[in-house]
């Protein structure tokens, strides 16, 4: 083995180290945040997925190729697109240039072009490798939220026979089952879904009636406060108005909080200024490597020494887990039934049986 081999091999390992205190943590304890690297890496084939620049280039472009936006109003948002550092606020000025002049969000043109962009999106999952890890977490308890407007996690989720549930904010009943653990494979989506334009907020004002609630408010802070949150493809969550109303800005002790970070690392200099900076919120920072197409192994990877954590309950098993408290009673029932040395051999059955 030439010393070539050898660097690449400490390189490979170098990569796969995983912090103590994430792969500790189980299923259950974790709240994922999914971003648009989730979908880029499961569906590459869709540019509009890529990143939230890609989707609103896309949207410019299915609305001019519709015919549902002026030539100007194209020429202008796609200048708007290279130039605003706020492409949030770019894409609600889209919606509205595209919706009724009353104000009403239904009907409007915005999701006819939305359709055009994600079309038949089941046949374009190309490397199911990190919808299949997030799965495998959901089946352990792990809850997930995004900031995507695709639903691909539930397209192939369903696809797997698991009862997927898309979620948004505009439904406190399901919001509140969901932020209580009630909905298993439930997945929601802060900034609403392509299915359901009426749903789709891009500003926290359009969630006047969810950060003015204090039941709904209390119930996603706490999630924030006792779940770790992984940020997995998430590359500007962080400088979103909606995740800040609903998160970061109102917890309030959050260098206390333990949450987590999957980024790539290109720039090391930025990285580990990226790696202060989030301390601060409470984050930690973690390198999945230097190349994006590392993302789904390193994922994976990540999940199975997750799933490989045991389960507090499974040390608790003694002999009313393995057969049952009635079974137990009713043994000692017996036993006193059966003459003078029934206390002796109670009193040693109950030794026997290990404290919890």
């Amino acid at each position: 083995m030439d010393s070539s081999e050898r660097s690449t091999i400490r390189s490979e390992q170098k990569s796969r180290k995983f912090l103590k205190s994430l792969i500790r943590k189980q299923p259950r304890d974790l709240l994922l945040v999914i971003g648009t690297g989730v979908s880029a890496a499961v569906a590459p084939g869709i540019p509009a997925l890529c990143s939230w620049r890609s989707c609103i280039e896309a949207v410019i472009e299915a609305a001019e190729q519709l015919e549902v936006l002026h030539p100007g109003d194209v020429a202008e948002f796609r200048k708007k697109v290279i130039k605003d550092r706020d492409l949030l606020v770019v894409a609600h000025d889209l919606i509205r240039k595209m919706s009724p002049r009353t104000g009403d969000m239904k009907p409007n043109f915005f999701q006819d072009c939305l359709m055009e962009v994600f079309d038949n999106l089941e046949q374009h999952i190309q490397n199911p490798v990190v919808l299949q890890s997030i799965l495998r977490l959901m089946e352990r308890g792990t809850m997930v939220l995004t900031t995507n407007y695709d639903n691909l996690l539930e397209i192939f989720g369903q696809q797997q026979g698991k009862p997927m549930e898309s979620l948004d904010l505009k439904d406190k009943d399901k919001v509140l089952q969901w932020a209580r653990g009630h909905i298993k494979y439930g997945v929601l989506h802060i900034h609403g879904l392509y299915t359901d334009p009426c749903g789709m907020v891009l500003d926290p004002s359009g969630y006047k009636d969810v950060t003015q609630d204090p039941e709904v408010m209390e119930v996603l802070q706490n999630l924030y406060r006792t779940k770790s949150f992984l940020f997995l493809g998430c590359g500007e969550t962080l400088r979103d108005q909606i995740f800040q109303a609903l998160f970061l800005y109102t917890v309030k002790n959050k260098v206390d909080l333990e949450h987590y970070m999957l980024v790539l690392k290109e720039n090391e200099d930025h990285f580990f200024k990226l790696q202060a900076d989030m301390l601060l919120h409470g984050i930690k920072v973690v390198s999945y490597g230097d190349c994006f197409k590392q993302f789904p192994e390193y994922v994976q990877d990540l999940t199975a020494q997750i799933c490989k954590q045991r389960s507090p309950d499974a040390d608790r098993v003694d002999s009313t887990t393995l057969l049952g408290t009635s079974c137990v009673d009713c043994a000692k029932r017996k036993l006193g039934e059966n003459g003078s040395d029934s206390p002796k051999r109670s009193k040693q059955s109950d030794r026997d049986i290990p404290a919890i």
